[in-house]
């Protein structure tokens, strides 16, 4: 039945459902299945027709969103409305293959439960047999009680598939096994049509990391001293990497195997102190502690789940993978053996690169302020001479202390060295007038250069190398390739910079910027006039236009940057860090952290408020202008109609002046007598009589 049905499937099974996509395991799935040959992974022979249509023929990826403004991976086909149960049972319809992860998100239990029943429900509107597997986790077997040693003494026996049906879960995942359950059961209603399998994984490790992204981080910041281990440290955590885990669901949904529970695991059998020493080691400072459990509930990035994930103490083997799993193995030996790579996947999905910068220049051109801004800019770390040559003495006389202590003959023979350094820095010193040999502080910049964090994070190297020779020791490489083929390269790649850039200035320029400076800025420093003038002539001489320490970057076509620092009009040379920000590109770390993020939208919000303030302040002040201003006009305006006024008075009255002198003239006299004549005649009309006497009397005017 099983080679049949292998057969039949190889022809028409070429789509899977994956929910989430844009997660972490769901992504790697997607592109695990886009990759996979349909059919790959039988191993009974089948005809030339059938194996050329099953050579060409690969899955098509459909599937659900984590977050729904996330952009899909490419080799995706289709994404569906995870909201909308309707268009996700329609999808699954359409394809051969489901696989609902229930492993990274608590919320999909119950929805993977939902799926399952409603396939379930549609068995008899399939139109070709069809696969659901549930990728669960071996939280599900945390309670299990462990097998007896084969041999007294020894650790218990591993668990396999066969023990599954004695399985307990950790309390906080019963959902999942009650999950696991069911899917198994139904299963099991007709498996010509409906086949169900559980995938146990262990904890996913690899690419950008998911359960153990919290030490990758912590590590590769390089803020703490040691990185933490939960508890005594002694938990077996059972594991596996996410390219493996997507290989084996594809060659379950590929090859359809008799076991329906199958356990994913690598080989390792890794204790927790074991992976945390191992990330130290390889990604930070290499120190571990342990800490106790309840100090690391108190850490915020530790969820109560993945705290219990990371409490697994488990003894797993894969036998199902062992003998009829058909992948190329990514990590079969497990995390530790393989942390090289693994922390190299981490960089590279995280986009961790570091930023390697040169910046050189003649003295007073700039560089330590230019350099400053930068490591801000990118957070790199600052590499200036006489730092760099500090922190190395200070290192070697705190290993040349521990000779006093007796913690043994290792150590004692390491502190032994570094005396004897110590012996041979201050003999140098005191023969090349209290200055160290070349030698030695190339060794410090390269030890320095090789550090985890210049290698995690970057640097900028401030002023240094100085002349073609220190460059060539400095960043020459004297390791042999690994593969005997391979050219050997000129350089070493792990700390040679990507970006080199010159601050150009000429002699007049730099001269005016150092006695422009204040008497107690240049008073204690090599910057004052003699010094400086010293300093310069030494510079000029070690960097003429045949011999320079910029030939050497070119030779290697890591052409220098040639920045005119003389067209530079801001204060703190701004201008010349925008061009080189531009010229180096984006940064390439995690971005601020937390407390730098709250406190950047702290800075944001005062800048806000005193521009609102600053902006309301102007606005009173222009609307006071205003009402002065309109006062002003009103009170110009009142005075002018008021001299308008008095000014129309004043010719009216000139110009009534003439009419008077007439009127008491002429008029008045035979007005009065008029009047007088009414008083005594007392007529019936007074108004009509008075006209016709004023008639009568007119005076004749010449």
């Amino acid at each position: 039945y099983f080679i049949q049905s292998n057969l039949r499937i190889c022809k028409s099974m070429a789509k899977v459902f994956v929910n989430h996509v844009d997660g972490y395991i769901g992504q790697q799935l997607s592109e695990i299945f886009s990759k996979t040959v349909v059919g790959s992974t039988v191993e009974e022979p089948i005809d030339d027709d059938e194996d050329t249509q099953k050579s060409q023929m690969k899955y098509e990826v459909v599937g659900t969103l984590l977050d729904k403004d996330a952009s899909y991976p490419p080799c995706v086909t289709e994404i569906v409305e995870g909201n909308n149960s309707d268009d996700v049972l329609t999808a699954m319809m359409q394809c051969d293959v489901v696989v609902w992860d229930i492993s990274s998100t608590e919320s999909q239990s119950e929805d993977c439960l939902l799926a399952c029943n409603a396939l379930h429900e549609q068995i008899a509107n399939f139109k070709a047999p069809k696969t659901f597997i549930c990728l669960s986790t071996v939280m599900t077997w945390c309670k299990t009680k462990p097998n007896e040693p084969a041999i007294e003494d020894e650790p218990e026996q591993p668990f396999t598939e066969e023990d599954y049906r004695r399985r307990k879960p950790h309390p906080n995942f019963k959902n999942e096994i009650n999950v696991e359950k069911q899917v198994i059961k139904l299963g099991k209603t007709d498996k010509t049509q409906f086949l169900t399998y559980v995938v146990a994984s262990g904890l996913p490790y690899g690419g950008k990391e998911d359960i153990f992204h919290y030490f990758f981080k912590v590590a590769w910041h390089g803020n703490t001293e040691a990185l933490n281990i939960i508890g005594t440290g002694d938990n077996i955590i059972p594991a596996i990497h996410v390219q493996d885990l997507s290989n084996v669901v594809a060659s379950v949904a590929d090859s359809k195997p008799k076991t329906r529970y199958i356990v994913a695991v690598d080989e390792s059998m890794n204790s927790m102190t074991e992976i945390i020493t191992s990330i130290s080691k390889n990604l930070g400072t290499g120190n571990v502690m342990n800490i106790s459990r309840e100090e690391a509930l108190l850490i915020p990035e530790i969820s109560q789940r993945l705290f219990d994930i990371l409490s697994v103490n488990l003894r797993m083997e894969a036998s199902w993978i062992k003998e009829g799993a058909k992948f190329e193995w990514a990590s079969e030996s497990g995390i530790t053996e393989n942390m090289t790579s693994v922390v190299e996947e981490y960089k590279k999905s995280r986009g961790l690169l570091p930023i390697r910068i040169c910046v050189l220049g003649p003295p007073a051109a700039g560089k330590s302020l230019v350099a400053s801004q930068l490591c801000q800019h990118y957070k790199l770390h600052h590499l200036k001479i006489a730092d760099v040559i500090q922190q190395a003495i200070e290192k070697l006389e705190k290993q040349a202390a521990r000779a006093e202590s007796q913690d043994g003959d290792e150590d004692d023979e390491s502190a032994q060295q570094a005396q004897e350094t110590l012996d041979l820095l201050n003999e140098s010193k005191q023969e090349n007038n209290d200055r160290y040999e070349d030698q030695y502080i190339i060794q410090f910049f390269m030890e320095k250069l090789m550090s985890m964090p210049c290698q995690n994070q970057g640097f900028v190297l401030d002023g240094f190398p100085k002349t073609y020779s220190q460059a060539r020791e400095l960043f020459g490489n004297k390791d042999e390739p690994e593969d005997e083929e391979a050219p050997k390269l000129e350089f070493n790649p792990k700390i040679m910079p990507e970006v080199v850039v010159s601050l150009d200035g000429d002699d007049d320029f730099l001269k005016a910027r150092i006695m422009n400076l204040p008497e107690s800025v240049v008073a204690g420093t090599h910057n004052t006039e003699d010094l400086f003038l010293k300093r310069l002539a030494e510079f000029r001489a070690i960097n003429t236009d045949d011999q320079t320490v910029l030939n050497y970057f070119d030779e290697l076509e890591v052409h220098p940057e040639h920045i005119d620092i003389s067209k530079d009009t801001s204060s703190n040379m701004s201008q010349v860090v925008e061009k080189i920000v531009k010229i180096t590109g984006k940064p390439r770390n995690y971005g601020p952290t937390e407390e730098e993020r709250l406190e950047l939208e702290r800075i944001e919000m005062e800048k806000k408020m005193k521009k609102e303030a600053l902006e309301k302040l102007e606005l009173q002040r222009q609307e006071e202008e205003e009402r002065k201003e309109t006062k002003r006009r009103k009170d110009e305006w009142a005075a002018r109609v008021q001299e308008v006024k008095q000014q129309e008075e004043e010719v009216l009255q000139a110009q009534s002046y003439p009419l008077r002198n007439y009127l008491m003239k002429h008029v008045m006299p035979t007005l009065n007598q008029g009047l007088i004549e009414v008083c005594k005649v007392r007529p019936e009309d007074a108004i009509d009589y008075l006209a016709e006497y004023l008639f009568e009397h007119n005076p004749q005017v010449d």
